[in-house]
């Protein structure tokens, strides 16, 4: 089984950063893709930010030249620096790992989410 833990969430003024860490723990033979994602009240779940295991990187035109996404293979772990942090950022941040399990086969995996709040 894996298990993925999102921390870092809190309550930032506007122009205030926040880092986020997802760290993914388990029969992991190999992890691929690490995303975050961002659900906001009354809206659907949005990519945010994406890292595959060779490190290319792809971000929402919303958070390009704000948000920086980064991994630690070796700790199974990914990052989301959030600068210039605006109100429009509230929601809860998700982590999403496409785990290759010791059996070979791969799943996907969720965090429980944690919540960024930006006051104005």
């Amino acid at each position: 089984q894996v298990q993925v833990v999102e921390s870092g969430g809190g309550l930032v003024q506007a122009g205030g950063s926040l880092r986020l860490s997802c760290a993914a723990s388990g029969n992991i033979f190999r992890i691929n893709g690490m995303d975050w994602y961002r659900q906001a009240p009354g809206k659907q779940r949005e990519l945010v930010a994406a890292i595959t295991s060779g490190g290319s990187t792809n971000y929402a035109d919303s958070v390009k030249g704000r948000f920086t996404i980064s991994r630690d293979n070796a700790k199974n772990t990914v990052y989301l620096q959030m600068n210039s942090l605006k109100p429009e950022d509230t929601a809860v941040y998700y982590c999403n790992a496409l785990v290759v399990l010791t059996t070979l086969s791969e799943y996907s995996y969720w965090g429980q989410g944690t919540q960024v709040t930006v006051s104005s």
